[in-house]
């Protein structure tokens, strides 16, 4: 077979001619100290990818596990209290929380129509303003996953670029050599390596914390649509709960707070 009869003759005259080449980290050190200008260019950009993804996702950590803790802090309160404004003194320690920013909005239509006490005049500005809050919420959560995902995606390919340059010098190498040898091809294959290896190390990380967080602010954004709804419900209980304290003949002397505000907040 003359592939193989070639590949052999290769291998026999490479070690014939060269002496063993060292392994470990010694021969990384090699391959650094004669990488090409190219490669290096290459390399310092993956570098500042990977350093600038890895910002985004401690960050992400961070804002999404505040997020998280918050909102749960919130929704109890919310579900526990009797009144707007003791949730409204609430949402000052739960800034992180998009449930907390929902209400903060509606909160704010509703002191406009109402002044704070009362019914609602008109439950649409209130739609109108929740919708407009959870869509701002959620767009803060979805801050700079754009650059994660462009990370993700393009490093693979930066990193094939220094391939294919270490691949057109050891070519040029070979021809430059004159005769077929390992020698001459080598340094530029163990270039083409390293800038295809580098890639893979900026990609994978960035695409599976990419994914994770997208699933994260899937579960954000339902969570905050919810809650919108459950709002919304509340107040439009406000005038129901408000004509049955008016027909009622005498109320009970101290009554369960639970009993008069049912409803509102379950």
């Amino acid at each position: 077979m003359p592939i193989f009869n070639t590949a052999l003759l290769l291998m026999m005259q490479a070690d014939s001619a060269t002496p063993p080449s060292a392994s470990g980290p010694s021969a990384l050190v090699e391959i650094f100290n004669n990488i090409g200008s190219v490669a290096e260019a290459v390399l310092v950009l993956l570098a500042i990818a990977s350093f600038y993804s890895w910002f985004i996702i401690l960050g992400k950590i961070s804002t999404f596990g505040n997020a998280t803790n918050q909102s749960r802090k919130f929704i109890r309160a919310f579900r526990k209290a009797s009144r707007l404004q003791e949730i409204s003194a609430l949402t000052a320690d739960c800034k992180a929380s998009p449930l907390a920013q929902v209400f903060e909005d509606v909160y704010e239509t509703y002191k406009r129509q109402t002044g704070g006490s009362g019914p609602p005049r008109n439950i649409t500005p209130l739609e109108r303003s929740a919708q407009t809050a959870a869509s701002e919420a959620i767009t803060a959560l979805e801050r700079r996953m754009t650059g994660l995902a462009t990370i993700a995606s393009t490093t693979v390919y930066v990193g094939l670029f220094g391939t294919v340059v270490g691949i057109i010098d050891a070519f040029h190498g070979l021809g430059a050599a004159g005769s077929a040898t390992l020698r001459a091809v080598a340094p530029g294959i163990s270039e083409a390596l390293i800038t295809t290896a580098a890639g893979l190390f900026v990609a994978i990380p960035a695409l599976v914390a990419y994914n994770q967080f997208t699933a994260r602010i899937r579960v954000f954004a339902s969570a905050t649509d919810d809650f919108c709804r459950e709002l919304l419900n509340s107040m439009e209980e406000i005038p129901q709960r408000t004509a049955a304290a008016a027909r009622a003949p005498e109320p009970t002397p101290n009554p369960p707070r639970e009993a008069v505000e049912r409803g509102l907040y379950r």
